[in-house]
């Protein structure tokens, strides 16, 4: 979904700059699905990456330390992870509560629509850090403290 998200944001705004550069004319709607198609690209991005342990982060002194801390840490993360997903998910919804009694300004579509993929894009960042959290709890088995 985050590719599909990715190219309609590159059309989107091909679609806008030929609009205004070449007819004068500018498209409010295409603006506004641009700007809601790249927040689809991250909200959908994050989840898959740290499903891949490509997720951000700064692990040059993490892989400096010896295998038993360095699991410490790791396993803290999955685990702040787990909350910060959980704390989203909750603020969230009630933010699209009050939201969804919202319509986009040139588009018309309720404010809903255009949220739910931040949703869905946390609420599988969720399943997927408590997937790695009990993991490494567990044997081992995607323990990364015995790589670099």
């Amino acid at each position: 979904m985050a590719i599909v998200a990715l190219i309609a944001v590159t059309g989107l705004i091909m679609t806008q700059i030929v609009a205004r550069e070449v007819f004068v004319v500018g498209l409010s709607w295409a603006d506004e699905l641009a700007r809601y198609a790249g927040l689809t690209v991250i909200f959908m991005a994050v989840p898959a990456l740290l499903a891949r342990g490509e997720h951000v982060k700064v692990d040059m002194f993490l892989n400096m330390m010896p295998a038993r801390p360095r699991r410490f840490f790791n396993i803290t993360n999955d685990v702040l992870m787990v909350v910060f997903a959980a704390m989203f998910l909750i603020a969230g919804w009630q933010f699209m509560q009050r939201a969804a009694r919202f319509a986009t300004p040139a588009i018309g579509m309720p404010n809903l629509v255009f949220y739910l993929p931040a949703a869905i894009g946390m609420a599988l960042l969720l399943l997927v850090a408590i997937d790695r959290a009990v993991a490494a709890f567990g044997a081992g088995s995607k323990d990364e403290a015995d790589t670099p």
